[in-house]
């Protein structure tokens, strides 16, 4: 069937669509709707009773796949390799459940998890959902004020840890946080269980601190509860360059159906396949992709501690792939700019046999063209961008390799994914004609899998995302939908740049300075202007190639470049070269602090930043 079908299919009949879908999941009780609205809110496969856990692990168990690998788990940090399988795991997750439930964690209470990327964090996670608690993920090393203000939204019953996360030059003393955190916040929870690494041992010190190897009774197990499928299943805030972290809510139903539907769907993968989501579980991208949808679907997961550069080389990304025969890797732009930076020759990525995969796909932010370029130059593989949010909790466009992939347009993100009716729209509300930039909005109900709730705060949620366009959430993106489909996501609504009148996307721009041969990664942001209102300037930093290159001359060359592919209209007349962007953790560049810092405004230092470091360089930049 081709998208087109499927895609009318589902627009002919939303509900016969994703009740289809529906039949792939196992219910304890079937759900008496498909979808039930009331007032602005929607709730799919209502009244329906399941159990996630059972979903990802118990099922597979059950049909004699038990002795299948559910994890790879490499660390080149620590220089271990495990094999996790659906047994295994299954045994580890049903005693952590038990102890928990033992210790008085019962369906509805929340648990915060503050761990980093070992087996034990899915172990958690999956044991939270085995009990009908809700599991709150906070990135493994944010401050001690940031999780502080997670607890006190939270206010989890258990908090499970470890006594180190670790970094490729150092080690990040989770305890010592979490310790600050808890002195600062008034919430106290029951227990705080603590996983000690053997590369940092933690004193116990804090009252109500318990060993994690003490606490689990290895001999116990619990069966799975059953849990209303619009009972939350997970907290996690976003991780958004700016303002007030919000708590976002995803629900047990519709996230299992919708991310058991996208693994055929959106990445071609089946049960007996290996899938590799280079991200973090603390991102929605670990939650989705890491943890939840390949177990849901029982093929084997990849959970890698490391980085794409520096632990030790730029070949990393690519000796994964090799040793576990990964056919779909989804990673962010930004792992592959800074491979691309270290080795833009492909000498590491040659080392490897790449023959068992067949897609890598990107998303996260925009994916610049020539960073895809590369990519599949280098890989002889299709790389594809596609587009999603932390509220959708799974892709809202991108190339579907179950039909067969369409053609990819560098800058675009693909077509809407069935589930998804986006269109653009003007400040008022008015529907676009294609090829016209503005609002990136989604025609309501969104599909299942999508938050619908801000925890604590369920207005939020409306005055956030439905009260600005009556019928529609907004998704805060801006772009383009062509006469075809395919949709360009530009940049965020507020980092277009007003230049005499004229609309401007920074992600245009970013485009067109990416094609230059000696950039590796770039930035643009509005500078405040008394004649032009804003005008746009480009942090532009090199690839390690090009470094010794005359820094004048790359300038002008940028500068030139603009001017041509985009016209004097742009009043792009200033290039700064840097050696490093300032980045959230996930690897968003953060535009909004460097606009602030440039333009002498007030800022607040976002918690997700990796690192601090990087704002000094903004500051000392003349202008």
């Amino acid at each position: 069937m081709s998208y087109d079908k499927y895609y009318s299919e589902w627009i002919k009949n939303p509900l016969l669509f994703w009740d289809k879908k529906a039949k792939d999941i196992s219910w304890i009780e079937t759900y008496k709707e498909t979808l039930y609205k009331s007032n602005n809110f929607y709730e799919w496969f209502h009244q329906g009773k399941l159990n996630t856990c059972y979903n990802c692990l118990d099922r597979h168990v059950e049909n004699g796949k038990g002795e299948k690998v559910a994890i790879f788990y490499d660390s080149p940090l620590t220089n271990t390799k495990k094999k996790i399988t659906y047994n295994n795991l299954l045994k580890k997750v049903s005693s952590l459940a038990a102890s928990l439930n033992n210790l008085g964690v019962k369906k509805g209470d929340t648990v915060i998890l503050y761990m980093p990327m070992i087996p034990e964090v899915i172990i958690s996670m999956l044991a939270c959902a085995r009990i009908g608690a809700i599991h709150s993920v906070v990135f493994g090393g944010f401050a001690a004020e940031e999780l502080a203000s997670r607890i006190s939204d939270v206010l989890p019953k258990i908090i499970i840890s470890a006594s180190c996360g670790l970094e490729p030059k150092r080690i990040i003393n989770y305890k010592e946080i979490l310790d600050k955190a808890l002195s600062l916040s008034s919430h106290k929870p029951l227990k705080q269980i603590i996983y000690q690494r053997n590369q940092k041992f933690s004193e116990l010190n804090m009252e109500n601190d318990l060993s994690w190897h003490e606490f689990i009774d290895s001999s116990s197990s619990m069966k799975c509860v059953p849990v209303d499928s619009n009972e939350p299943l997970y907290i996690l805030h976003t991780s958004g360059t700016t303002g007030i972290p919000k708590g976002i809510v995803r629900t047990n139903g519709g996230h299992a159906v919708a991310l058991l539907n996208s693994m055929k769907m959106t990445y071609d993968i089946s049960e007996d396949e290996v899938f590799w989501a280079a991200s973090d579980v603390g991102w929605v991208v670990g939650h989705s992709y890491i943890v939840y949808a390949p177990l849901l679907l029982g093929c084997s997961t990849v959970l890698y501690e490391g980085k794409p550069v520096g632990t030790p080389d730029a070949g990393q990304f690519w000796r994964v792939i090799s040793e576990y025969k990964v056919k779909t890797m989804f990673t962010a732009p930004t792992a592959i700019r800074a491979i691309k930076k270290e080795d833009a020759d492909g000498r590491e990525l040659k080392k490897y046999d790449l023959s068992n995969l067949k897609y890598i796909f990107l998303a996260g932010e925009r994916a610049d063209p020539e960073s895809i370029k590369w990519t599949m130059e280098m890989t002889k593989k299709p790389v594809i961008d596609h587009w999603w949010q932390t509220e959708t909790g799974w892709s809202i466009a991108g190339n579907f390799p179950q039909f067969g992939l369409f053609e990819i347009i560098l800058g675009s993100t693909g077509k809407a994914a069935p589930g998804f009716q986006v269109k653009v729209l003007n400040d008022e509300g008015i529907e676009l004609a294609p090829e016209n930039m503005g609002n990136l909005a989604i025609k309501l109900p969104l599909p299942p899998g999508c938050s619908s709730a801000i925890w604590n705060d369920r207005d939020r949620f409306y005055e956030a995302y439905l009260k600005k366009f009556d019928g529609y959430y907004y998704t805060s993106d801006a772009g383009i939908i062509d006469k075809n489909g395919y949709i360009s996501v530009m940049s965020r609504t507020d980092d277009i740049i007003n230049c005499a009148g004229h609309r401007l996307s920074t992600g245009s721009i970013e485009e067109i300075l990416t094609q230059h041969k000696d950039i590796a990664e770039c930035a643009v942001v509005g500078i405040n202007n008394e004649l032009k209102g804003q005008v746009p300037i480009g942090l532009i930093v090199l690839n390690n190639s090009s470094i010794n290159l005359e820094e004048k001359k790359v300038v002008k060359e940028t500068i030139n470049l603009v001017r041509e592919k985009l016209g004097p209209v742009a009043s792009y007349k200033k290039s700064l070269i840097v050696d490093n962007l300032p980045k959230t953790r996930s690897g968003k560049i953060l535009r909004s602090t460097i606009s602030k810092i440039l333009n002498k405004e007030d800022y607040k230092v976002p918690a997700t930043i990796e690192d601090i470091n990087t704002l000094d360089l903004i500051k000392s930049l003349k202008l």
